[in-house]
């Protein structure tokens, strides 16, 4: 076998992925175009496993299951790189290059490539060879593009040759990158997770004393049969009727998203609604309502009710999301944890005439800020002299 070898990676990588970049001595090296690293051409006497043999097996299994690579993009690469010749592919390296990997068994001069001992793990983890059963093959991966090829076609041929079926899904995502770089923990071009910690916690509960879940008014905000058409009664206006629909539709399109693992456009349809929410409550200005005042009260309550009806579906929906800060929301609005399934989501129920079990209800304790506000970083000005 021979071919380019990344010593840093751990893996071949083929003729196009290769460039020429000058190091700091200004030399030509042969390097990883995606991640910069060195690669050697290497040529070596390595046990091989017949991939060309798949070539037909894994068109049809992909044929038959288009949704098996997702994004689309992804899948038709897969398919691409199957109109190719496939060459057989290494499955063991020398025991000289490659020394603390799994030896090849009967033969102790060679080690188990890393990356079929990696993949093989998949199944281990799952109690392969007699409890795999459980759990395979309905398994989803969620694998970065540079690794694609890996996981699309080396390991579902590896788990045919073996009589076992591919897994059901390969969720392909792309890279945050860095001037141009992928970002790595070998260059060091990352972001310290740890350091950003304790920037990020939701502002407090400022106009309601009372510290309970207020009540809702039919008669500040009546229920409509079409909001497109409604002018605004009571209280609430024509925008805020387009809002209510909105939140009371998300549940729904958000499950849509995260079964179709495209959190991404999760997080925006509840982004968009936060800021619906954001306007909704600067429009109105409670702060600005008069409490002495019956029905200043009554609005100001309804407002309230509305926005932390808002608040606990987004915190439910965005669980999977920032689990520690959706839990502290959710545990300042006093929603247990028995009542924070997506099953049972029902939003600003009172609206639809139905109890709130939540209306009336003490508001859990003081979880903090979960967001505070970031400074932005001071910028040291230098004086200048005219000489």
């Amino acid at each position: 076998y021979e071919g380019w070898y990344c010593t840093a990676e751990e893996c071949f990588v083929p003729e196009s992925q290769v460039a020429e970049r000058r190091d700091a001595e200004g030399r030509l090296r042969a390097v990883c175009a995606e991640s910069g690293h060195q690669v050697h051409w290497t040529k070596e006497e390595n046990y091989m496993f017949r991939l060309s043999a798949f070539q037909e097996p894994l068109q049809k299994w992909l044929r038959d299951n288009p949704r098996a690579v997702s994004p689309d993009p992804f899948y038709q690469r897969v398919l691409r790189w199957l109109e190719e010749d496939l060459p057989d592919l290494s499955v063991s390296r020398e025991r000289s290059r490659l020394q603390w990997g799994i030896p090849v068994p009967s033969d102790s001069t060679q080690t188990i490539y890393v990356w079929v001992d990696a993949l093989v793990n998949y199944l281990s983890v799952v109690g392969y060879p007699e409890t795999h059963d459980e759990w395979w093959p309905a398994v989803h991966h969620v694998v970065g593009k540079d690794i694609l090829k890996f996981h699309a076609v080396y390991w579902p041929a590896l788990l045919m040759a073996a009589g076992l079926a591919p897994p059901e899904r390969i969720l392909v995502h792309s890279h945050w990158t860095v001037r141009g770089q992928k970002m790595s923990k070998s260059l060091g071009n990352v972001v310290d997770p740890f350091a950003c910690v304790g920037q990020f916690t939701a502002d407090g509960f400022r106009i309601n004393p009372s510290n309970t879940y207020p009540r809702f008014s039919e008669s500040c905000f009546p229920k409509v049969l079409d909001y497109r058409e409604g002018k605004g009664t009571g209280r609430a206006s024509a925008e805020d009727y387009e809002f209510v629909a909105s939140v009371a539709s998300l549940p729904l399109q958000v499950a849509g998203y995260f079964e179709d693992f495209q959190i991404y456009k999760a997080l925006e349809c509840i982004a968009l609604c936060v800021r619906q929410t954001n306007g909704f409550f600067q429009r109105h200005r409670p702060w600005k309502l008069d409490r002495k005042d019956p029905a200043e009260q009554l609005w100001l309550d309804t407002i309230i009710h509305v926005t932390l009806e808002c608040l606990r579906v987004y915190g439910t929906l965005l669980q999977p999301v920032i689990p520690h800060t959706a839990e502290k929301l959710l545990a300042r609005l006093a929603v247990e944890p028995e009542e924070r399934g997506l099953s049972s989501l029902t939003f600003l129920p009172r609206y639809d005439g139905k109890p709130c079990p939540f209306e009336g209800r003490q508001l859990g304790p003081d979880t903090g800020v979960l967001f505070h506000r970031l400074e932005k970083p001071v910028q040291h000005q230098t004086e200048t002299k005219k000489l």
